[in-house]
């Protein structure tokens, strides 16, 4: 499926349909309340963007745009768009199966309560197959078992639910400048005001630091000190 560009000229990868599909159960992921959730901060603009192709890889330090990326470097990440591409489709079509199954109508125009359910159903195969895996290391001998889904796990390894997962936070939390956090909404959640640009961290006038717990504030300053 090829990219399509928006009135605003923003690039997209899905369809209306897919869109709103992905939209309510990000929606449902981090649910608006009280506080702004995933719609109010764009996550699906994040998201669909991201899945249009190369260009929106990279931001630059300066924040004037994004890298341009070339040769092996760029082929390596249209291979890994596509498989991710791939898993958002695969996903959406089971996710509307299993809709119309359990309630006879399209995700999209399901009650939340509905929709919280059929979200249950996609991630108690990822929980069950962790369990296991947790499991399997717990006997495998002295071996130390290492977590179950690691943090440095590639986006093209997930499943479809924590993949959903994975960017709904992504685009709740990441930089504005790649399309979600729209008006730091994310940010304003976890009390967090962020720099003013990339420009402003990248040049190091921006420390993170005050808001490390104060043992981890410790041992940042240890590392910076033993640089």
């Amino acid at each position: 499926m090829a990219a399509k560009t928006t009135n605003e000229t923003e690039p997209q990868f899905f369809d209306d349909f897919q869109r709103s599909t992905i939209e309510a159960a990000m929606a449902r992921i981090i649910p608006t309340d009280h506080e702004p959730g995933a719609s109010e901060a764009g996550t699906i603009d994040f998201l669909d963007r991201y899945l249009s192709g190369i260009d929106y890889i990279y931001a630059r330090p300066d924040g004037s745009g994004f890298a341009q990326l070339e040769g092996k470097r760029a082929e390596a990440w249209r291979q890994r768009i596509e498989i991710v591409r791939h898993t958002y489709l695969e996903g959406i079509e089971e996710l509307n199966q299993r809709s119309r199954g359990e309630f006879g109508d399209d995700f999209v125009d399901l009650a939340p309560d509905q929709q919280d359910f059929i979200l249950a159903m996609m991630e108690q195969p990822d929980r069950d197959q962790e369990r296991a895996r947790e499991e399997e290391q717990a006997v495998a001998g002295f071996a130390p078992p290492e977590p179950a889904l690691q943090q440095i796990a590639a986006e093209i390894d997930l499943d479809f639910f924590p993949l959903l997962a994975l960017h709904t936070r992504q685009g709740f939390l990441a930089d504005p400048i790649y399309g979600g956090n729209r008006d730091r909404a994310g940010w304003d959640v976890i009390g967090f005001p962020g720099p003013s640009s990339l420009t402003e961290a990248h040049a190091g006038h921006y420390s993170t630091l005050p808001y490390f717990s104060a043992a981890d504030s410790s041992a940042a300053v240890d590392a910076k000190a033993n640089r």
